[in-house]
């Protein structure tokens, strides 16, 4: 499919007079300047929490990887994986470039959700992702990463509201493109720690085996459905749920 810049009809359900910034009073320009290209499309505005559970304001997911088939299946590119999983279930074309991006606009429910995938490799995914969300004017907990997590087993998933970088190089620069950020949600997805003395760099450009393979498809699977309910539901009962039943789920009883 040709790829194509961002159009009005693309995302005209997105439209609406923009907000203030959400994550920055006093953004820095270097890091949060609006992309050159594309139209400008805005947030619906929050509504009152009293109205119902259900939150329209867009969502900017983003799957941290490295761009090129030389890192395509590698396990620093299961967050492109997960993205291009959830566009797959809910029929959304990732065919448009934008801020150094490869991304969709479509929805999951009615929600309006904006799928993207940084092209700037992974340490510098960040310069992708900060402007894209002070373009859009989305809030910093409607931004959700999702990443490659070493201290996780492979194939166990995590869902967090906020938290640090860990020493993940591209989580970080994501932090650092959001005004030094933390509190925006996150989707970890385990990929298991290097054996005995191996190097972690080589570690994490390393395919997976065959039963590790359909571990993380399992666990992308998954995901679609963790993506779905915090869409939908926020950080409700069922994340924390999904979570515990994650952290004992290759455990035998």
């Amino acid at each position: 499919m040709p790829l194509a810049m961002a159009t009005p009809t693309a995302a005209a359900h997105l439209a609406s007079p923009r907000p203030p910034s959400t994550f920055s009073t006093t953004p820095r320009r270097r890091h949060l300047a609006a992309p050159s290209r594309g139209v400008r499309l805005a947030s619906v505005p929050v509504p009152d929490p009293g109205a119902g559970p259900l939150e329209y304001t867009p969502w900017l997911i983003a799957g941290l990887g490295n761009p090129g088939a030389k890192y395509h299946g590698t396990r620093h590119n299961v967050g492109f994986e997960m993205v291009d999983r959830i566009a797959r279930e809910e029929g959304i074309a990732m065919n448009t470039i934008q801020s150094k991006s490869l991304l969709g606009v479509g929805s999951v429910g009615d929600v309006p959700v904006l799928l993207v995938k940084p092209q700037s490799y992974m340490n510098y995914c960040g310069e992708s992702i900060g402007p894209l969300a002070a373009y859009y004017q989305v809030p910093l907990r409607h931004i959700l990463v999702i990443y490659d997590e070493t201290s996780l087993p492979n194939g166990v998933l995590r869902v967090q509201r906020k938290g640090g970088h860990g020493r993940h190089n591209g989580l970080q620069n994501v932090i650092e493109n959001l005004d030094g950020c933390r509190e925006f949600p996150r989707l970890s997805i385990g990929i298991g720690s290097p054996p005995g003395k191996m190097d972690a760099r080589a570690f994490l450009l390393q395919k997976f085996s065959s039963e590790e393979r359909v571990q993380i498809d399992t666990a992308l699977e998954q995901g679609v459905d963790a993506v779905r309910t915090l869409v939908l539901k926020g950080f409700s009962g069922s994340i924390e749920r999904f979570n515990l039943v994650q952290k004992y789920k290759f455990n035998r009883v």
